[in-house]
């Protein structure tokens, strides 16, 4: 029986690693894409203290571009087994429109929405010649709340990643590509806590929580789940 392939964009974050954890432990094979070489140390580390067992394979490629969404799919996919695709590549900023950089904009474009665009593209094919698949998205709050002030673009990038997962559940529905997303609140990472020091992580979620989640979504019992945005909060 062959294995099921799991491709994992952005699997070296604060997320991410989770994400690979869990998927190890049911017995996938794992593919990670890398765009800098501490990011492999950092997850080998991290797996390492969490006591799971195997190891992803790691393939360098930008996830914002073709060749390297293509490259990724094409390792995934080795003897055919591609069946989850796990879309955790994202950006974030805030503060004022008038006070945001001049690349701002376009940063947040690529990281949340084409790089989610260009690997369904890439993925859709592939789980369609394999009988189906799962793909899980990445939306958030503000995309949710219909824009939140200080978070234009972030939000208007992740209310992209809402209309896509929408659009691509009901494009893969007939050929069993469900396509879902889940929308955590503020996730309990080292950037997050550093990033904002008043905070209360206690009322945040954790990557393992946001894991777990993802993890139904791409097993057996998230079959009948299709065009979902999962909101995940703790209050």
């Amino acid at each position: 029986m062959t294995q099921h392939s799991t491709l994992i964009t952005g699997g070296t974050g604060g997320l991410g690693r989770s994400v690979v954890a869990h998927s190890l432990d049911r017995g996938d094979r794992v593919v990670v894409p890398w765009y800098s070489e501490a990011e492999i140390d950092d997850l080998k580390s991290f797996l390492a203290d969490s006591g799971v067992e195997g190891s992803p394979e790691m393939v360098q490629a930008d996830m914002t571009s073709v060749e390297g969404i293509d490259a990724a799919v094409k390792l995934a996919d080795r003897d055919g087994a591609l069946r989850n695709v796990i879309l955790l590549v994202g950006g974030f900023s805030m503060g004022p429109i008038d006070q945001s950089g001049a690349g701002d904009w376009d940063r947040l474009v690529a990281l949340n929405a084409t790089s989610v665009f260009r690997a369904a593209r890439a993925a859709f094919p592939v789980l369609r010649r394999n009988g189906g698949g799962r793909i899980v998205t990445v939306a958030a709050h503000p995309a949710l709340d219909r824009g939140t002030a200080n978070m234009a673009a972030y939000a208007a990038t992740k209310s992209a990643v809402v209309s896509l997962t929408q659009s691509l559940a009901k494009e893969g529905g007939k050929d069993g590509i469900r396509v879902n997303a889940v929308a955590p609140d503020v996730i309990d990472t080292p950037a997050n806590r550093a990033a904002m020091p008043d905070g209360d992580p206690a009322k945040w979620l954790s990557p393992d929580e946001i894991a777990g989640v993802i993890q139904f979504l791409t097993g057996d019992s998230g079959g009948v789940v299709n065009g979902a945005i999962l909101t995940l909060t703790k209050g």
